[in-house]
């Protein structure tokens, strides 16, 4: 089935935020390690390659469905923050940012009757209530933590111990 016009550029768009977001876990992963967090950097680095392999799902989607991929432009990553609550927080701010870009892409697909869609974005839809779930259960513990030297060890080897999706 063709995947329309409208779909395949709304779709590219996704592409393109998921590299963004991948490009930007990447950079707070460089600023967690400069800061001495090697293990949330680990973190960051595996949020990352899942952000890369979310862009591949809808690249490989769109080219199934005979459309074009045509990538955009990437941002420069922020690369300063003022502290490790702030890399989570602007994590937790982007990912919010890609369920709303999802839901409009859904609600897209719905209105253009691209059924063929659904099954992908109901996927990504469950995908990104775990994501908000997961940076914001961080920020918690980062929270009770208090900035303690002791459960900042604690996270730090605790978010270390995340493998990486092959």
């Amino acid at each position: 089935m063709q995947i329309s016009e409208t779909m395949n550029a709304a779709f590219n768009d996704q592409i393109t935020m998921e590299l963004q977001a991948a490009h930007n876990y990447l950079s707070m992963g460089a600023w967690l390690e400069s800061a001495g967090f090697s293990g949330m950097a680990r973190w960051m680095h595996a949020q990352s390659a899942e952000e890369t392999e979310h862009a591949m799902k809808f690249y490989q989607f769109v080219l199934d469905r005979g459309g074009r991929v045509l990538l955009g432009p990437l941002d420069a990553p922020p690369s300063e923050f003022d502290g490790v609550v702030d890399v989570f927080e602007t994590g937790l701010a982007q990912e919010r940012g890609v369920s709303a870009a999802i839901n409009n892409l859904y609600g897209l697909a719905v209105s253009e009757q691209d059924f063929a869609s659904v099954p992908l974005l109901d996927w990504f839809v469950t995908e990104q209530i775990e994501e908000e779930a997961t940076f914001s259960q961080i920020l918690d513990d980062l929270a009770l933590a208090e900035g303690g030297p002791h459960g900042m060890l604690f996270l730090d080897r605790e978010l270390g111990s995340r493998i990486a999706a092959e």
